[in-house]
């Protein structure tokens, strides 16, 4: 595995020492500004995009890698951490990757999910899911039991439901893949709330706007935030193709066939789990 120092000069194309000894500059107290001055040949004349960048990307991966050594930890003191998951932490190069590899093994608050796995509800969620033959009221009229706090067929069912939503929401691959897709596709779109023109007049640029996601600057998106907060505009994000057709059925599409769900009467909806196949199915 490469050192801090050796991806930032392959990452700006420069030499490993004159990264070292920037960063030895910078972690005696130098500014950007000083070195510029004062310390510029030393750097073996790194100009000023590349000292403020590598400034910051030295910031990065050194929170990276505390980041990473306190996850290898947590996982390690569960007795939870397996060879494969190692090696996919030590490989991982972003934080968001980082969290989204640690999101199930991350202590949290009791969900919804959890609720309903101490419920026994578990095993009627991997049934229906990888069973498409079975019927889920019927299924789950078996877990009802208000010992357990399932009063009826649709708790049995909400709480199957949640168990598949947060075993979707906590798998590394997935999660990557539809923020790259959101990331590539998406569209922010802005609407004025009802009633609230002239009240928000200030924000009326963005009383019908459209902007890909990724073209956005910072400042534009803290003013939409800050005119969700005020409650003058409502702010959604649609993916779009290449040919500005809208694709909102894609997100569903990758998580159905990342677990193995095969469609029967079109796309399978939150809440309406029976008309997907199961793995090895076919419509």
């Amino acid at each position: 595995m490469k050192s801090i120092a050796e991806r930032i000069a392959a990452e700006l194309n420069v030499r490993v020492p004159q990264v070292d000894t920037t960063i030895a500059l910078l972690d005696g107290k130098a500014t950007i500004p000083f070195i510029a001055r004062y310390r510029k040949e030393a750097t073996g004349g790194l100009d000023d995009t590349a000292r403020r960048t590598l400034e910051d990307r030295l910031t990065y991966l050194r929170g990276l890698e505390e980041r990473r050594a306190a996850i290898l930890k947590s996982i390690e003191e569960q007795g939870k951490l397996t060879s494969e998951l190692a090696s996919a932490i030590r490989d991982a190069d972003t934080k968001a990757r980082l969290e989204d590899l640690y999101l199930p093994y991350k202590p949290k608050r009791r969900t919804k999910a959890q609720i309903a796995r101490e419920a026994g509800l578990e095993p009627l969620a991997l049934t229906l899911l990888h069973d498409p033959m079975r019927v889920p009221p019927q299924e789950a009229s078996a877990y009802v039991s208000d010992d357990r706090g399932v009063a009826d067929v649709t708790a049995a069912l909400e709480g199957a439901r949640a168990i598949l939503m947060e075993t979707f929401a906590e798998d590394a691959e997935l999660v990557g893949g539809l923020r790259q897709m959101i990331w590539d596709r998406g569209e922010w779109r802005s609407t004025v709330v009802s009633g609230k023109e002239e009240e928000g007049v200030k924000f009326s640029d963005y009383f019908n706007a459209t902007e890909p996601l990724k073209h956005i600057p910072s400042h534009r998106a803290l003013a939409l935030f800050r005119g969700r907060t005020e409650g003058i505009l409502r702010l959604t994000v649609a993916l779009s193709d290449a040919d500005g057709a809208i694709g909102a059925d894609d997100p569903l599409r990758r998580i159905a066939a990342r677990v193995g769900i095969e469609n029967r009467d079109g796309l399978p909806t939150p809440g309406s789990p029976r008309p997907c196949a199961g793995p090895g199915n076919s419509s």
